[in-house]
């Protein structure tokens, strides 16, 4: 794992600031830095703020610098009979680009951002949801799915019911969810 630096940790604050989206000092100082293990946070990573999970429900603010990619995964059933978690996303500022498994492969030629150099392999989900601020879509359990900030970045709001983030099942196989050290 990289370290994550003063700088990356107050560009993160910035695009939450950026928002309006009131935040306390504890929450700001709560941020979860997801580097999924791969040493490249600027390129892959996410960042979030966890409100509420529980055994009904989640929320969760989540930040996106500039042309930063969440790595394809998915919510699969839990072995206790459990469904995989749906969510929805809301953006709030910037735009995300969120793509989802449909019908078709993914085409490299026809989305709207360019892959991970050297992990377009791990990228396969294709059908592209653009999201701007207000909008909003759900992913169902057991959908790979992969999302990406534009050139501004971009914040998110995940409603959703229980995530269990050490049972996603990422397409990379060296991925790795654990909590980082804030």
């Amino acid at each position: 794992m990289s370290e994550i630096t003063k700088e990356y940790k107050n560009q993160v604050k910035e695009l939450y600031k950026k928002s309006k989206i009131v935040l306390t000092d504890e929450e700001l100082a709560s941020i979860d830095y997801a580097d999924f293990s791969l040493s490249n946070i600027e390129e892959e990573g996410l960042n979030l703020i966890l409100y509420v999970n529980n055994n009904r429900y989640c929320a969760k603010e989540m930040v996106l610098l500039p042309n930063q990619t969440c790595p394809e995964h998915m919510h699969p059933d839990l072995e206790n009979g459990l469904e995989g978690k749906q969510e929805t996303f809301r953006c709030r500022w910037g735009e995300v680009f969120l793509y989802v498994e449909g019908d078709a492969p993914l085409d490299s030629d026809t989305i709207s951002v360019s892959l991970v150099n050297g992990k377009e392999d791990y990228y396969t989900a294709g059908k592209e949801i653009h999201l701007k601020p207000g909008e909003q879509y759900t992913i169902a359990p057991k959908i790979k799915h992969w999302f990406k900030a534009g050139k501004d970045g971009a914040v998110i709001s995940e409603f959703s019911s229980p995530s269990y983030d050490e049972f996603d099942v990422f397409t990379d196989p060296n991925i790795k969810r654990v909590i980082r050290d804030r």
